[in-house]
């Protein structure tokens, strides 16, 4: 791919937002004790400094972020990194901790720290009284019903403050926690709990979404049939508040008041004792189950949260999100700094796009998380989040899930103007946090990731291990991080893990992404390195080819893949969804051909174009490119993914009748 040209700066920080900022503050610290060299011989603040050293002296950045923010070890600990190696990294040999006692130490019970809403409740706040009270029921009725270190417990739940406090009950515990969202269907649920063979089952019995009502308590009942090892099963009645009890299960507001009045206490475990269990989309074959660490998880959201959010006292993080997706462990990890939280559950969408903006006000959202798919989609529809209501309070967009296209950056400051701080990131569940993201005292390039994450060796190679600089290459990760897995649950000998990260390049973490590291510092992502488009040995990204076929105002939405069709060849095929009353004419297919050309290049013009009536995602988001390629090729749609891990099953059926 040819050089990128350096794009328009939309955005840079003043003076006063980058003094005030958690980073500036944090490498005067390490100026002062660790000897690092972040200021120029002018005082100004050097980000690229700073990230070399926190990805050469590896252990003392990550004893700097140790000492900095406080985290205490119940037992002595012998050195930070006990050998530098990937996979089997093992940080802080002998340390003993957990995450909760951190988040949960030091709080005004007078502050809020969450505000929630859904489709069925208004907005309405927990206090950290409040929280640590609800928290420290739930943990000791999970205490009584027999849970303690190591054992699971799963919880098929909405994004509620209930939940949220269950979560810091099940890690106060040394238990293990893992959710689904309850849009999971059944077979998706059992794929990822019976993996880790649950001692509780948390569950609700139903929810609302686009303003229909869902009950799950048929669902809840092949979940209890289907995980043999489930002993109890506590049922959270949110969508008929007071509704007799289920038969077998033990009601929610029994299990908290079996614990009422129970101080919180925190059980100490090991540095790389499991927190919680992650799952990969399961689009193909079983989702691996990424187990992280109690310690790694809470240096790296420290460091993260912190330092790269910027999350300060006044601040009310939102980011939406289902207990699905690692984003929502993400949201609640928030809560280790000063800031606090808003949730929601329920549609984007519904009534109309304007819902979520309506909550930023309301709440009083200041950092609003969302997808790079939202955005385009306000972009696409025309929304103007500011028209008719206050969202002066607002500072910073983050963007995450795909790559955020140059013009929905562009749409973003013609719609909040330049005081907002757009950032995009990518990184994901392997790691529940960035690889590239937001900082604070960049400036931010149109279409482009400001910076690659402290403590994350980032870096673009090419196929024979050289670095690159200014091309697109495999994004690898060079050195260690606290938060890479601790092992996939199921797989003893560690050959899943080291199949999935370190196959290409022996010891070096191969994320499977395409990404240009810039001169300047910044990253694009090109989407995934499995679905790339090889034309004559020019690689094409799809997240590319998207941006040029979505500015054709008459198509809403894209998938593109690249079929064999033996003896070497291969067809381009690109299918599209159209705007109502939009037709795909002669006319249309060429003006995407003309967009294709001049945006990417000749050779990646699609062969052949087809209207569909919807792009089939997972659950999370995520384009099924590779299932599609392989329906095209014969597969049958229920070999190539799961049903339940998708957002609408139909649309991807779909793609078998037009095999040929």
């Amino acid at each position: 791919m040819t050089e990128s040209s350096v794009p328009r700066v939309l955005w840079e920080p003043d003076e006063t937002t980058v003094a005030a900022s958690n980073i500036v503050a944090f490498a005067r610290w390490a100026a002062e004790h660790e000897g690092v060299e972040a200021f120029g011989d002018d005082g100004d603040f050097d980000y690229d400094a700073l990230w070399r050293w926190s990805v050469t002296d590896v252990d003392g950045f990550w004893d700097a972020i140790r000492a900095y923010y406080g985290v205490r070890f119940d037992t002595p600990h012998d050195g930070v990194l006990a050998e530098d190696v990937m996979p089997g990294a093992r940080w802080f040999p002998g340390a003993t901790l957990n995450y909760a006692r951190h988040l949960f130490e030091g709080r005004d019970p007078d502050r809020v720290a969450i505000r929630h809403a859904t489709e069925l409740r208004p907005l309405a706040e927990w206090t950290w009284g409040e929280l640590r009270r609800r928290t420290a029921a739930i943990a000791a009725g999970l205490r009584e019903l027999g849970v303690g270190p190591g054992d699971r417990v799963v919880a098929y739940l909405p994004n509620l403050p209930e939940t949220v406090a269950a979560f810091y009950a099940v890690a106060s515990l040394g238990a293990i926690w893992s959710s689904c969202s309850p849009d999971f269907g059944v077979r998706s649920v059992i794929d990822r709990f019976a993996q880790i063979e649950p001692k509780v089952l948390l569950a609700v019995d139903g929810y609302r979404y686009g303003g229909k009502d869902f009950d799950r308590r048929p669902v809840v009942e092949e979940l209890r049939a289907a995980l043999p090892t489930v002993e109890h099963t506590v049922l959270l009645d949110h969508l008929e508040p007071g509704a007799d009890p289920v038969e077998g299960t033990l009601a929610w507001s029994a299990l908290e008041a079996s614990g009422a009045g129970a101080d919180l206490e925190f059980t100490p475990v090991a540095f790389d004792h499991p927190l919680w269990v992650l799952y990969s989309s399961g689009t193909t074959g079983l989702p691996k189950a990424i187990v992280q660490g109690h310690g790694g998880i809470l240096l790296e959201q420290l460091k993260n949260l912190h330092l790269h959010l910027d999350a300060q006292e006044d601040d009310r993080v939102f980011w939406f999100t289902t207990t699905g997706w690692m984003m929502w462990n993400f949201l609640v990890s928030v809560l280790l700094t000063p800031a606090s939280i808003v949730l929601y559950d329920g549609s984007p969408a519904a009534p109309e796009l304007d819902t979520l903006w309506d909550l930023a006000a309301e709440a009083g959202i200041t950092v609003f998380g969302t997808s790079a798919g939202f955005l385009s989609s306000c972009m696409k529809e025309g929304v103007h989040p500011r028209r008719g209501r206050d969202l002066s309070r607002l500072k910073a967009i983050g963007s995450t899930g795909s790559p955020l296209s140059p013009e929905a950056f562009a749409w973003a400051y013609e719609e909040f103007g330049d005081d907002l701080w757009l950032f995009s990131t990518s990184g994901g569940t392997d790691v529940c946090s960035c690889l590239v993201g937001g900082t604070p005292t960049l400036p931010v390039y149109e279409g482009e990731i400001q910076s690659r994450a402290l403590g994350m060796a980032v870096a673009s190679w090419d196929p024979d291990g050289k670095e690159l600089i200014g091309e697109v290459g495999e994004l690898v990760v060079t050195r260690p991080a606290p938060s890479m897995p601790v092992f996939f649950w199921g797989d003893e000998g560690g050959e899943r893990l080291r199949d999935s990260y370190f196959s290409m390049y022996p010891g070096v973490w191969r994320h499977g992404d395409w990404i240009e590291i810039t001169d300047r510092g910044t990253a694009i992502i090109y989407g995934r390195s499995d679905s790339t488009i090889n034309r004559g040995g020019v690689r094409m990204g799809t997240s590319e080819i998207y941006r040029a076929v979505l500015a054709v105002d008459d198509i809403t939405d894209a998938l593109v893949v690249d079929v064999p069709q033996g003896e070497g060849s291969s067809r381009i095929e690109l299918f599209v969804v159209l705007r109502e009353s939009a037709e795909l004419d002669d006319a249309l297919v060429k003006e995407i051909a003309r967009r294709v050309r001049t945006d990417c290049s000749p050779r990646h013009v699609p062969d052949r174009v087809r209207v569909v009536p919807a792009v089939p995602r997972t659950l999370s988001g995520k384009i099924l490119e590779v299932p599609v390629k392989r329906i095209l090729m014969g597969e049958a749609p229920g070999k190539v993914a799961s049903r339940d891990s998708l957002a609408d099953p139909e649309a991807l059926d779909h793609f078998s009748t037009l095999v040929g």
